[in-house]
Protein backbone atom coordinates (compact mmCIF):
# COMPACT_ATOMS: atom_id res chain seq x y z
CA UNK A 1 0.00 0.00 0.00
CA UNK A 2 1.47 3.45 -0.66
CA UNK A 3 1.19 6.39 1.33
CA UNK A 4 0.17 8.99 -1.63
CA UNK A 5 -2.81 6.44 -2.40
CA UNK A 6 -4.15 5.97 0.87
CA UNK A 7 -3.94 9.67 1.51
CA UNK A 8 -5.89 10.58 -2.11
CA UNK A 9 -8.10 8.04 -1.19
CA UNK A 10 -8.92 9.93 2.21
CA UNK A 11 -8.93 12.72 0.06
CA UNK A 12 -12.38 11.72 -2.29
CA UNK A 13 -10.31 10.30 -4.93
CA UNK A 14 -12.17 7.08 -6.03
CA UNK A 15 -9.22 5.75 -8.55
CA UNK A 16 -6.90 5.86 -5.55
CA UNK A 17 -9.34 3.58 -3.58
CA UNK A 18 -9.79 1.07 -6.48
CA UNK A 19 -5.79 1.12 -6.42
CA UNK A 20 -5.13 -0.07 -3.09
CA UNK A 21 -8.30 -2.12 -2.63
CA UNK A 22 -8.44 -4.19 -6.40
CA UNK A 23 -5.48 -6.48 -5.72
CA UNK A 24 -7.87 -7.93 -3.10
CA UNK A 25 -10.92 -8.54 -4.64
CA UNK A 26 -10.65 -11.84 -5.99
CA UNK A 27 -9.38 -13.35 -2.67
CA UNK A 28 -12.14 -11.61 -0.86
CA UNK A 29 -14.72 -12.74 -3.76
CA UNK A 30 -13.43 -16.43 -3.17
CA UNK A 31 -13.56 -15.99 0.84
CA UNK A 32 -17.29 -14.68 1.12
CA UNK A 33 -18.15 -17.90 -1.10
CA UNK A 34 -16.65 -19.86 1.28
CA UNK A 35 -18.74 -18.63 4.24
CA UNK A 36 -21.76 -18.42 2.23
CA UNK A 37 -21.28 -20.88 -0.40
CA UNK A 38 -23.16 -19.08 -3.15
CA UNK A 39 -21.53 -17.60 -5.88
CA UNK A 40 -23.89 -14.25 -6.71
CA UNK A 41 -23.90 -13.87 -2.77
CA UNK A 42 -20.29 -13.24 -2.75
CA UNK A 43 -19.98 -11.08 -5.68
CA UNK A 44 -23.12 -8.83 -3.87
CA UNK A 45 -20.86 -9.27 -0.67
CA UNK A 46 -17.65 -8.12 -2.00
CA UNK A 47 -19.33 -4.80 -3.36
CA UNK A 48 -21.27 -4.22 0.15
CA UNK A 49 -17.29 -4.67 1.39
CA UNK A 50 -15.70 -2.31 -0.71
CA UNK A 51 -18.28 0.04 -0.40
CA UNK A 52 -18.39 -0.04 3.59
CA UNK A 53 -14.73 0.43 2.85
CA UNK A 54 -15.01 3.63 0.75
CA UNK A 55 -17.96 4.95 3.50
CA UNK A 56 -15.29 4.42 6.25
CA UNK A 57 -12.11 4.81 4.99
CA UNK A 58 -11.42 7.61 7.47
CA UNK A 59 -11.74 4.71 10.19
CA UNK A 60 -8.74 2.52 8.65
CA UNK A 61 -6.05 2.12 11.02
CA UNK A 62 -2.70 2.34 9.63
CA UNK A 63 -0.89 -0.59 12.07
CA UNK A 64 -3.24 -3.41 10.46
CA UNK A 65 -2.98 -3.78 6.71
CA UNK A 66 -5.48 -3.01 4.31
CA UNK A 67 -6.32 -6.49 3.50
CA UNK A 68 -6.87 -7.17 7.15
CA UNK A 69 -9.18 -4.26 7.25
CA UNK A 70 -10.90 -5.58 4.35
CA UNK A 71 -11.32 -8.93 5.31
CA UNK A 72 -12.98 -7.84 8.55
CA UNK A 73 -15.47 -5.92 6.75
CA UNK A 74 -15.92 -9.03 4.33
CA UNK A 75 -15.99 -11.74 7.07
CA UNK A 76 -18.70 -9.87 9.06
CA UNK A 77 -20.75 -8.67 5.95
CA UNK A 78 -20.82 -12.73 5.54
CA UNK A 79 -21.51 -13.67 8.85
CA UNK A 80 -24.53 -11.16 8.95
CA UNK A 81 -25.72 -12.37 5.26
CA UNK A 82 -25.95 -16.18 7.11
CA UNK A 83 -28.15 -14.55 10.14
CA UNK A 84 -30.31 -12.68 7.89
CA UNK A 85 -31.16 -15.87 5.57
CA UNK A 86 -32.92 -13.39 2.94
CA UNK A 87 -31.01 -14.26 -0.34
CA UNK A 88 -31.67 -18.36 -0.20
CA UNK A 89 -35.34 -19.35 -1.48
CA UNK A 90 -37.64 -20.18 1.72
CA UNK A 91 -39.10 -23.52 -0.61
CA UNK A 92 -37.24 -25.29 -3.16
CA UNK A 93 -39.22 -26.66 -6.04
CA UNK A 94 -40.11 -30.80 -6.09
CA UNK A 95 -38.22 -32.48 -8.34
CA UNK A 96 -40.64 -34.61 -10.43
CA UNK A 97 -40.59 -38.28 -9.19
CA UNK A 98 -36.70 -38.69 -8.38
CA UNK A 99 -36.05 -42.58 -8.01
CA UNK A 100 -35.86 -43.85 -4.33
CA UNK A 101 -32.48 -42.23 -3.25
CA UNK A 102 -29.85 -44.49 -1.05
CA UNK A 103 -30.29 -41.81 1.89
CA UNK A 104 -31.28 -38.67 2.65
CA UNK A 105 -28.26 -36.18 3.74
CA UNK A 106 -29.06 -32.89 5.40
CA UNK A 107 -29.58 -29.93 3.43
CA UNK A 108 -27.09 -27.22 2.70
CA UNK A 109 -26.91 -24.32 0.00
CA UNK A 110 -24.30 -24.33 -2.18
CA UNK A 111 -23.44 -23.45 -5.69
CA UNK A 112 -20.29 -24.04 -8.01
CA UNK A 113 -17.04 -21.25 -8.04
CA UNK A 114 -15.77 -21.18 -11.51
CA UNK A 115 -12.71 -21.58 -11.91
CA UNK A 116 -11.88 -18.54 -13.98
CA UNK A 117 -12.37 -16.49 -10.59
CA UNK A 118 -9.63 -18.40 -8.72
CA UNK A 119 -6.96 -17.69 -11.25
CA UNK A 120 -4.27 -15.26 -9.94
CA UNK A 121 -4.94 -15.79 -6.38
CA UNK A 122 -3.79 -19.35 -5.88
CA UNK A 123 -0.41 -18.31 -4.64
CA UNK A 124 -0.84 -15.11 -2.97
CA UNK A 125 -3.92 -15.63 -0.62
CA UNK A 126 -2.38 -18.20 1.97
CA UNK A 127 -0.87 -17.07 5.30
CA UNK A 128 2.24 -19.09 6.93
CA UNK A 129 -0.27 -20.59 9.28
CA UNK A 130 -2.33 -22.16 6.21
CA UNK A 131 -3.22 -25.86 6.86
CA UNK A 132 -5.12 -26.65 3.77
CA UNK A 133 -3.57 -26.12 0.28
CA UNK A 134 -5.31 -23.79 -1.92
CA UNK A 135 -6.82 -26.48 -4.82
CA UNK A 136 -7.98 -28.68 -1.74
CA UNK A 137 -9.61 -25.46 0.02
CA UNK A 138 -11.77 -24.38 -3.05
CA UNK A 139 -13.41 -27.94 -3.75
CA UNK A 140 -16.78 -28.56 -3.62
CA UNK A 141 -16.38 -31.26 -1.01
CA UNK A 142 -14.75 -28.85 0.96
CA UNK A 143 -16.98 -25.52 0.80
CA UNK A 144 -19.55 -28.32 1.41
CA UNK A 145 -18.53 -29.19 4.53
CA UNK A 146 -18.34 -25.50 5.67
CA UNK A 147 -21.73 -25.05 5.17
CA UNK A 148 -22.18 -27.85 7.71
CA UNK A 149 -20.88 -25.59 10.20
CA UNK A 150 -22.36 -22.88 12.49
CA UNK A 151 -21.15 -19.45 10.71
CA UNK A 152 -18.99 -18.49 13.66
CA UNK A 153 -16.81 -21.67 12.98
CA UNK A 154 -17.11 -21.34 9.34
CA UNK A 155 -15.35 -18.12 9.64
CA UNK A 156 -12.54 -19.30 12.35
CA UNK A 157 -11.67 -22.51 9.82
CA UNK A 158 -11.50 -20.17 6.78
CA UNK A 159 -9.10 -17.21 8.31
CA UNK A 160 -7.03 -19.37 10.34
CA UNK A 161 -6.87 -22.59 8.80
CA UNK A 162 -7.20 -21.45 5.05
CA UNK A 163 -6.00 -18.05 4.98
CA UNK A 164 -3.47 -18.52 7.31
CA UNK A 165 -4.22 -15.20 9.62
CA UNK A 166 -2.82 -15.44 13.19
CA UNK A 167 -5.15 -16.46 16.19
CA UNK A 168 -4.96 -12.60 17.23
CA UNK A 169 -6.03 -11.31 13.74
CA UNK A 170 -9.26 -13.25 13.91
CA UNK A 171 -9.70 -12.28 17.26
CA UNK A 172 -9.85 -8.60 15.76
CA UNK A 173 -11.70 -9.59 12.49
CA UNK A 174 -14.21 -11.16 15.05
CA UNK A 175 -14.12 -8.95 17.95
CA UNK A 176 -13.55 -11.79 20.29
CA UNK A 177 -11.05 -13.10 22.42
CA UNK A 178 -8.22 -15.48 21.67
CA UNK A 179 -9.34 -18.05 23.64
CA UNK A 180 -12.95 -18.00 21.72
CA UNK A 181 -11.15 -18.60 18.67
CA UNK A 182 -9.15 -21.47 19.42
CA UNK A 183 -12.12 -22.94 21.04
CA UNK A 184 -14.41 -22.23 17.74
CA UNK A 185 -11.98 -23.58 15.63
CA UNK A 186 -11.37 -27.01 17.51
CA UNK A 187 -14.85 -27.39 16.91
CA UNK A 188 -14.76 -26.07 13.60
CA UNK A 189 -11.88 -28.77 12.51
CA UNK A 190 -13.50 -31.18 14.30
CA UNK A 191 -17.08 -31.10 12.28
CA UNK A 192 -15.34 -30.72 9.29
CA UNK A 193 -12.86 -33.70 9.19
CA UNK A 194 -16.10 -35.48 9.59
CA UNK A 195 -17.72 -34.11 6.38
CA UNK A 196 -14.25 -34.60 4.07
CA UNK A 197 -13.47 -37.73 2.17
CA UNK A 198 -11.83 -40.42 3.83
CA UNK A 199 -7.83 -40.05 3.70
CA UNK A 200 -7.42 -42.71 1.82
CA UNK A 201 -9.00 -41.73 -1.65
CA UNK A 202 -6.70 -41.44 -4.35
CA UNK A 203 -5.68 -37.83 -5.06
CA UNK A 204 -7.76 -36.98 -8.47
CA UNK A 205 -5.24 -36.16 -11.61
CA UNK A 206 -3.83 -32.82 -12.04
CA UNK A 207 -5.98 -30.33 -13.45
CA UNK A 208 -5.99 -30.34 -17.66
CA UNK A 209 -3.87 -33.27 -17.32
CA UNK A 210 -4.24 -36.56 -19.87
CA UNK A 211 -5.34 -38.78 -17.41
CA UNK A 212 -8.24 -36.12 -16.05
CA UNK A 213 -8.76 -35.56 -19.85
CA UNK A 214 -9.04 -39.09 -20.60
CA UNK A 215 -11.86 -39.97 -17.80
CA UNK A 216 -13.66 -36.88 -18.51
CA UNK A 217 -14.21 -37.28 -21.77
CA UNK A 218 -15.06 -40.63 -21.55
CA UNK A 219 -17.94 -39.75 -19.23
CA UNK A 220 -19.20 -36.65 -21.13
CA UNK A 221 -19.82 -39.27 -24.39
CA UNK A 222 -21.24 -41.96 -22.40
CA UNK A 223 -23.52 -39.05 -21.19
CA UNK A 224 -24.59 -37.79 -24.43
CA UNK A 225 -24.73 -41.19 -25.71
CA UNK A 226 -26.92 -42.05 -23.45
CA UNK A 227 -24.48 -45.14 -22.01
CA UNK A 228 -25.23 -45.46 -18.69
CA UNK A 229 -23.00 -48.56 -18.32
CA UNK A 230 -20.11 -46.86 -19.30
CA UNK A 231 -20.80 -43.99 -16.89
CA UNK A 232 -20.81 -46.63 -14.30
CA UNK A 233 -18.05 -48.12 -15.19
CA UNK A 234 -16.05 -45.19 -14.56
CA UNK A 235 -17.29 -45.42 -11.13
CA UNK A 236 -15.23 -45.52 -7.76
CA UNK A 237 -16.72 -48.30 -5.75
CA UNK A 238 -17.92 -46.01 -3.08
CA UNK A 239 -19.06 -42.79 -6.21
CA UNK A 240 -21.98 -40.79 -4.51
CA UNK A 241 -24.61 -38.44 -6.62
CA UNK A 242 -25.78 -35.35 -4.80
CA UNK A 243 -27.74 -32.46 -5.90
CA UNK A 244 -27.29 -29.59 -3.68
CA UNK A 245 -29.48 -28.31 -2.16
CA UNK A 246 -31.75 -31.50 -2.32
CA UNK A 247 -31.53 -33.78 0.12
CA UNK A 248 -30.99 -37.06 -2.56
CA UNK A 249 -27.87 -38.80 -2.23
CA UNK A 250 -27.44 -41.95 -4.58
CA UNK A 251 -24.28 -44.02 -3.32
CA UNK A 252 -22.78 -46.63 -5.33
CA UNK A 253 -22.80 -47.54 -9.13
CA UNK A 254 -26.12 -49.32 -9.10
CA UNK A 255 -27.80 -46.75 -7.36
CA UNK A 256 -26.59 -43.87 -9.85
CA UNK A 257 -26.77 -45.72 -12.88
CA UNK A 258 -30.65 -46.67 -11.81
CA UNK A 259 -31.10 -42.58 -10.90
CA UNK A 260 -29.44 -41.95 -14.39
CA UNK A 261 -31.53 -44.94 -16.21
CA UNK A 262 -34.85 -43.32 -14.76
CA UNK A 263 -34.08 -39.55 -15.61
CA UNK A 264 -32.96 -40.51 -18.95
CA UNK A 265 -36.49 -42.35 -19.71
CA UNK A 266 -37.98 -39.88 -18.49
CA UNK A 267 -35.74 -37.19 -20.59
CA UNK A 268 -36.23 -39.46 -23.60
CA UNK A 269 -32.96 -37.53 -25.24
CA UNK A 270 -29.62 -37.43 -23.40
CA UNK A 271 -28.18 -34.04 -22.76
CA UNK A 272 -25.79 -32.03 -24.41
CA UNK A 273 -22.68 -31.26 -22.50
CA UNK A 274 -20.53 -28.32 -22.53
CA UNK A 275 -17.13 -28.47 -20.72
CA UNK A 276 -16.18 -25.84 -18.25
CA UNK A 277 -14.39 -25.91 -14.70
CA UNK A 278 -15.81 -25.24 -11.51
CA UNK A 279 -14.03 -25.45 -7.59
CA UNK A 280 -10.99 -26.45 -9.27
CA UNK A 281 -12.98 -29.79 -10.95
CA UNK A 282 -13.97 -30.72 -14.44
CA UNK A 283 -17.52 -29.20 -15.15
CA UNK A 284 -20.25 -29.03 -17.59
CA UNK A 285 -22.91 -26.88 -18.55
CA UNK A 286 -25.71 -29.70 -18.82
CA UNK A 287 -28.43 -28.96 -21.82
CA UNK A 288 -31.66 -30.20 -22.55
CA UNK A 289 -32.70 -30.77 -26.06
CA UNK A 290 -36.22 -28.91 -27.32
CA UNK A 291 -38.84 -30.79 -28.48
CA UNK A 292 -39.48 -30.15 -32.35
CA UNK A 293 -35.91 -27.87 -32.52
CA UNK A 294 -32.68 -27.98 -33.42
CA UNK A 295 -31.57 -26.37 -30.45
CA UNK A 296 -30.84 -27.32 -26.25
CA UNK A 297 -31.43 -25.34 -23.73
CA UNK A 298 -29.80 -24.25 -20.51
CA UNK A 299 -30.63 -26.84 -17.65
CA UNK A 300 -28.09 -27.51 -15.04
CA UNK A 301 -24.10 -27.77 -14.07
CA UNK A 302 -22.63 -30.79 -12.93
CA UNK A 303 -19.26 -31.21 -11.50
CA UNK A 304 -17.21 -34.05 -11.32
CA UNK A 305 -14.90 -35.08 -8.32
CA UNK A 306 -12.03 -37.30 -9.71
CA UNK A 307 -10.24 -40.24 -7.70
CA UNK A 308 -7.25 -41.49 -9.20
CA UNK A 309 -8.62 -41.79 -13.07
CA UNK A 310 -12.29 -42.61 -11.80
CA UNK A 311 -15.41 -40.61 -10.35
CA UNK A 312 -15.29 -40.27 -6.91
CA UNK A 313 -18.93 -38.10 -7.13
CA UNK A 314 -20.94 -36.19 -9.44
CA UNK A 315 -22.51 -32.87 -8.29
CA UNK A 316 -25.65 -31.66 -10.21
CA UNK A 317 -27.00 -28.48 -9.47
CA UNK A 318 -30.60 -27.81 -10.97
CA UNK A 319 -29.59 -24.71 -11.86
CA UNK A 320 -29.13 -22.49 -14.91
CA UNK A 321 -28.90 -19.14 -13.25
CA UNK A 322 -25.12 -19.35 -12.69
CA UNK A 323 -24.04 -19.95 -16.46
CA UNK A 324 -23.29 -16.35 -17.18
CA UNK A 325 -21.16 -16.77 -14.63
CA UNK A 326 -19.06 -19.65 -16.17
CA UNK A 327 -19.02 -17.82 -20.01
CA UNK A 328 -21.68 -20.95 -20.71
CA UNK A 329 -24.60 -20.13 -23.48
CA UNK A 330 -27.95 -20.00 -22.75
CA UNK A 331 -28.48 -22.60 -25.88
CA UNK A 332 -26.83 -24.59 -27.89
CA UNK A 333 -26.85 -27.22 -31.39
CA UNK A 334 -28.98 -30.23 -30.32
CA UNK A 335 -26.54 -32.33 -32.25
CA UNK A 336 -22.43 -32.57 -31.45
CA UNK A 337 -20.78 -30.66 -33.75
Amino acid sequence: MTQRALTLALAGDENAFRELTDPYRHELQLHCYRIVGSTQDAEDLVQETLLAAWRGLDQFMEQASIRTWLYRIATNRSLDALRANKRRPQRLEPLNDPPTPSRMAEPIWLEPYPDSLIEGIADEAPGPEARYEQREAVALAFVGGLQHLPPQQRAVLVLRDVLGFHAAEVAEILDTSEAAVGSLLRRARSGLERRLPAAGRDRAPLPNSRREREVVGQFANAIEDGDVDTVVALLTDDASLTMPPYPYQYQGGAAIGNFLRVRGARHETPLRLVATRANGQPAFGCYFPCPHTDMARAYGLMVLTLAGGNIAEITFFADSSVFPQFGLPRSVPKQRG
